[in-house]
């Protein structure tokens, strides 16, 4: 535990009712924050201009997959301006007066963080323009012939976007922001580093074979890696593992229905009907949301960003696809002209 922030090492300190174990997991300095080290880089920059200014910080966005350190970024972003850190996101800013309750009650330098960003209304995205470009907060007030207009002047501030689906937010707000970063997903020594961190952490041990096996397992996800590591966890206290070795883990991961490639039982689902209801594709996104029974924004944003990054799906004008890998996967023949 030695290696652990000194933040980190008292957080180990407080009971549960205190911190969930999330926010226990959470990098809380960009030492412990592992991978994604050109952004790190560009923030660095960014951030250290601003402060040297004595300016708020250029309005950010951050974007990828869930699970891959965006609201994390955020709070570092925060303490790293030594500012507080307000957090909405966009399904809970439902009215513009929703909006406007949070911006006039900014302070000056205070942190916005919007999470879900793509599921602001535009009426809502109305309302940031000028709030982000002029710091300026434009309220209707009444209705018809006796309605008027109200500007209240905003102090400087930083909002800070995260999304799963930028493709959604409308040209006019990514034009917006001061700088864009996309986070990918990480590389396996990367997830076996912030595995063997959450381990001590939790005061659990680990042995090498057993790391490895958990982040291969993890989809190049933080929160998918931290996520299994509790379930081992569990699955070690119950059997009286003073360890968490090889057969731990596999045995956890077997009661999860997790296979090696970390595919969960609906992945491979998915899978399975494109090759047995729809021999191998093309399928519509539609249709195969209706085979699974799931709704099409799960399809898209969960099922098929990962299956695609390993090569087991493809998307082709047609539709989707599965690739030769992904019979072999299944342990079932590939037909003649499959995919590579």
């Amino acid at each position: 535990m030695d290696n652990l922030s000194e933040k980190n090492q008292e957080n180990i300190k407080k009971s549960p009712e205190d911190q969930t174990i999330d926010s226990i997991l959470r990098p809380t300095n960009w030492d412990d924050y592992v991978g994604q080290d050109k952004i790190k880089r560009n923030l660095k920059i960014i951030l250290s201009a601003a402060k040297e200014r004595s300016e708020s910080c250029d309005h950010l966005l951050f974007y990828g997959q869930a699970g891959l350190g965006k609201t994390t970024l955020a709070y570092l972003v925060s303490k790293e301006l030594d500012c507080n850190l307000k957090v909405t996101s966009g399904p809970a800013l439902e009215k513009m007066g929703d909006l406007a309750a949070v911006l006039s009650n900014l302070e000056k330098n205070e942190v916005l963080f919007i999470d879900e960003a793509h599921r602001l209304n535009r009426s809502i995205e109305e309302v940031l323009y000028p709030a982000m470009e002029t710091r300026k907060l434009h309220l209707v007030i009444g209705k018809g012939p006796a309605a008027r207009t109200v500007s209240l002047d905003l102090p400087p501030f930083t909002l800070i976007a995260a999304t799963t689906r930028a493709n959604l937010l409308s040209g006019p707000l990514r034009s917006r922001f001061g700088a864009s970063f996309k986070l990918d997903y990480y590389d396996i020594k990367d997830i076996e580093a912030i595995i063997r961190r959450s381990s001590a952490i939790l005061k659990m041990g680990a042995n090498n074979e057993a790391v490895s096996m958990i982040a291969r397992a993890s989809r190049f996800t933080p929160r998918v890696a931290n996520r299994i590591l509790r379930r081992v966890r569990d699955y070690a206290q119950v059997y009286g593992a003073k360890i968490v070795d090889v057969d731990v883990a596999r045995k956890t991961l077997d009661l999860l229905e997790i296979d090696s490639l970390g595919l969960e039982a609906q992945d491979r689902r998915l899978l399975e009907i494109i090759i047995k209801k729809f021999n191998g594709g093309p399928v519509g996104v539609n249709s195969l949301a209706a085979a699974l029974n799931e709704d099409r924004g799960n399809v898209e944003d969960i099922f098929e960003p990962y299956l695609m990054s390993i090569g087991l799906l493809v998307r082709t004008p047609g539709g989707r696809m599965v690739t030769k890998r992904a019979y072999e996967h299944l342990g079932l023949k590939a037909p003649e002209g499959a995919l590579l």
